[in-house]
């Protein structure tokens, strides 16, 4: 009953949102700018370059809103934006590089689950130092769950590049983490 009535009241919002409500669109800012910032984030290498593209996210949420049908989940409307959003930024910046000489052989096979006990921020400490074309097409695959198919329209990257560049980002990470495991007990 409580999640009909949760769906009733963004339904609301959103409408309310849509006629430009100011007051009903902050009350939709308050309500999905955590999550948000934190997909930003993701992508973005400060907190203060995260939130400015989660803002122009927003605004592009708030002019659109009338293409939001009502089909599918509200947030992941919001979330492909901002995803969008943080893409185009970084396009804008031509911060991507992507590598394509590197032999993918069943290397997915190889990389093995890293197990750690790090805190969130030191994971996003060392997902902010890959390569900017690493860490998206990682970000995209391995948080977001977009598929290879898909990253490959998404940046106009060929599927192999795609899967490389998560390789070469789950390597780079797992040496990082073992590093950090060897500095942490002393191990070599």
């Amino acid at each position: 009953m409580k999640l009909i009535s949760l769906h009733k009241n963004y339904t609301k919002l959103i409408a309310k949102s849509a006629k430009g409500d100011r007051r009903a669109q902050q009350q939709l800012f308050e309500l999905f700018s955590p999550k948000m910032m934190s997909v930003c984030r993701k992508y973005m290498k400060s907190k203060e370059r995260a939130e400015e593209v989660m803002i122009g996210g927003f605004f592009k949420v708030f002019t659109n809103l009338n293409s939001f049908k009502d089909q599918g989940s509200f947030e992941g409307w919001i979330r492909r934006i901002m995803v969008n959003e943080c893409i185009s930024q970084l396009r804008k910046e031509k911060t991507f590089e992507f590598n394509d000489t590197f032999v993918l052989e069943n290397s997915m096979d190889h990389v093995s689950h890293i197990e750690t006990e790090f805190e969130v921020e030191e994971i996003q400490k060392l997902i902010d130092n890959l390569p900017q074309g690493y860490r998206t097409v990682f970000v995209l695959y391995a948080i977001e769950g977009y598929k290879h198919s898909e990253i490959s329209e998404l940046l106009n990257i060929s599927e192999s590049t795609s899967k490389t560049q998560v390789f070469k980002a789950r390597k780079l990470l797992k040496n990082a983490i073992e590093l950090q495991e060897n500095r942490q007990y002393g191990t070599n």
